[in-house]
């Protein structure tokens, strides 16, 4: 018979918001500050080798790392849809996109994820009431590309260059490689624990991630001399602070508390990355930006908020991986 878990004081409650707070609000900062001098793909492959490997060895260390053939074959898709397509293609945007901004454009993740899983259904022939989304959850959706327009649309339409479109389309491909694994990871079949899946997600990741770094010649250009100290700093804490301990009190949370406190972060973590993207990047912002950011954090709200609403698994930015 197993002691009970020992229900955490308040303080500690506080501690692990405050962390997936600050700690997810601030990647897409930490990754915009790596790729200045570290290629992207090079950059995303590397880190989850070692985060990956770190999980797993600890995993390895304390109970074993017992996976089965059919577990990794689904991790690696769902590792090629998160940490190639999502975290891969945003570090790429990141080299001239703002990090405010790509946080604001990956926040529409749920939306993609609505609409997804509602496109899977009716073309599966499986379609019911509790896969189409209620009115309240289309007014989420629409809400949520009309703040995409208001935030990038008279740009792009006035032909100035402070966004760059492709890289915008890859943020925006981002966003929707991210929902279809979170899609593939609700349905896959034999899952893990969390903790094993991420482990397994991170490593197959890094070798999708690697192979496309070779793929454009990202290693043929690297040089470690050529790398700041700002660049390995932030490297060195995505890998501790974001796959890490990110992750870890996620989930610890998640143990804890119910699955609609824990999902407030999906509001709370773009207006923290704008914030230190503004303050530590000297990144601009103006009342468009806030004006996007309060539509498209309604329409987050209202679609995780609703009858139908998406698991809160499903919410963590691609950025990271889960699998809660």
């Amino acid at each position: 018979m197993t002691a009970p878990d020992k229900i955490p004081t308040k303080a500690a409650l506080i501690a692990g918001f405050a962390t997936i707070y600050l700690v997810w609000g601030s990647t897409y900062l930490g990754i915009k500050i790596a790729v200045e001098t570290l290629p992207p793909f090079l950059m995303a492959g590397a880190r989850f080798l070692v985060a990956g490997g770190l999980i797993a060895g600890w995993i390895a260390f304390t109970r074993g790392f017992h996976t089965t053939r059919r577990q990794w074959f689904d991790n690696a898709i769902v590792g090629g849809l998160l940490l190639l397509g999502g975290n891969g293609l945003v570090s790429w945007a990141e080299q001239k996109i703002p990090s405010g901004i790509a946080t604001l454009i990956i926040s529409l993740g749920p939306l993609f994820i609505v609409l997804l899983d509602w496109a899977v259904h009716a073309i599966s022939g499986h379609q019911n009431q509790g896969t189409k989304p209620s009115p309240a959850t289309f007014l989420g959706v629409g809400l949520g590309f009309i703040g995409l327009l208001v935030l990038v649309g008279p740009q792009l339409g006035e032909g100035t260059t402070d966004l760059d479109p492709w890289r915008l389309g890859g943020i925006v491909l981002a966003c929707f490689s991210w929902s279809a694994g979170s899609l593939y990871t609700r349905y896959a079949r034999n899952s893990a624990d969390p903790f094993t899946a991420s482990a397994m997600q991170m490593l197959a990741g890094s070798l999708w991630l690697f192979l496309v770094s070779l793929l454009i010649g990202e290693p043929a250009h690297f040089h470690f001399a050529d790398v700041s100290a700002r660049s390995w700093g932030a490297w060195v804490y995505l890998i501790i602070a974001g796959s890490l301990i990110g992750f870890t009190t996620f989930v610890w949370l998640m143990k804890h508390c119910s699955p609609a406190r824990v999902a407030t972060y999906a509001y709370v973590n773009p207006i923290v990355a704008v914030f230190l993207g503004w303050w530590l990047a000297h990144e601009p912002i103006g009342p468009r930006l806030f004006v996007a950011a309060a539509i498209i954090i309604a329409g987050v709200a209202i679609i995780t908020t609703t009858k139908n609403k998406i698991p809160v698994d499903s919410l963590a930015p691609p950025s990271e991986t889960k699998s809660p």
